[in-house]
């Protein structure tokens, strides 16, 4: 019996994961929304089906779509700069990588990813919690473009990145979450014989790194979401704004966590379903180096 070659397989362009993470993020968007509602609550009142019936009966359907251009802004800007610094090191170097470099790779990228997507990221904020503000208080951003105007317009280009600190650091952390743990449960799962490269193992392998993600980024997204959607002067830095969230105990550091794993596993699960869907159907085949 003659053995059978396995096929090239093919690789995915630079693109292919910002292109992969905003198709996520408009199927998961009003998940995203619900769990921004919530963290901006001082205290709670409802659950995430709760705010989400109460969104919906106050604005109506499509206002769960609030913010969903600056959203889609944020996964071209943000997951383009992560997964195209990530993947074309992972190509580049041509070998399997050590969890432990796989770490470092998907921090740096994570955290560059968070500098460039900062300012789609505030915009996204302040667009889905426009709608809890007295209607004499909101922005009115129009789409996430207008938005980043009349912040430059109003508030100066610096702000563009309050709260930048915050963002790239959990950014790294959720690039950690995400793509090291993706790559690592998926050899897992390869290496145990009964899982084929297929989108069920894709699924499996995203979903458990979303579950580390969602645990070790809750703490900096609660942060992040207070920082970039308070007034300006609110807090001195970071640390005010820790101390402030402390003083209703540390599971507020935690708060949304539920909502926050529903809507990261859709979303991480779709995202790498889609991008090797994309590297499957429209990636190609990487030209061995000459030795």
């Amino acid at each position: 019996m003659s053995a059978t070659k396995e096929a090239p397989k093919k690789v995915g362009y630079w693109y292919f994961g910002g292109c992969a993470s905003a198709m996520a993020a408009a199927c998961t968007h009003p998940l995203d929304l619900i769990k921004v509602h919530l963290q901006t609550q001082q205290k709670k009142e409802v659950g995430m089906i709760g705010m989400g019936i109460r969104v919906f009966r106050r604005d109506g359907f499509f206002a769960l779509y609030n913010g969903i251009s600056a959203s889609i802004l944020r996964q071209l800007t943000y997951s383009m700069t992560r997964f195209g610094m990530y993947e074309t090191y992972k190509q580049r170097k041509g070998s399997p990588m050590t969890f432990t470099e796989s770490g470092v790779v998907a921090c740096v990228s994570g955290f560059c990813g968070g500098i460039v997507g900062n300012p789609a990221d505030m915009v996204n904020v302040r667009m889905q919690n426009d709608m809890k503000i007295p209607a004499a208080e909101r922005r009115n951003y129009k789409h996430a473009i207008d938005g980043l105007i009349q912040v430059i317009r109003n508030e100066g280009t610096l702000k563009l990145f309050n709260g930048v600190s915050m963002t790239s650091v959990r950014a790294a952390f959720m690039t950690f979450g995400q793509l090291a743990f993706y790559d690592k449960f998926k050899i897992l799962l390869l290496n145990t014989g009964y899982f084929d490269d297929k989108p069920v193992t894709h699924m499996i392998a995203s979903a458990s790194a979303a579950g580390v993600a969602t645990c070790i980024t809750q703490p900096f997204d609660v942060m992040k979401t207070r920082l970039m959607n308070a007034p300006s002067g609110t807090y001195s830095g970071l640390m005010s704004c820790g101390l402030d969230i402390a003083t209703t105990g540390p599971l507020a550091f935690f708060k949304g966590l539920v909502p926050a794993f529903i809507r990261l596993a859709p979303h991480t699960v779709l995202t790498f379903v889609f991008l090797e869907q994309l590297k499957l159907h429209f990636g190609y085949i990487p030209v061995p180096k000459p030795t």
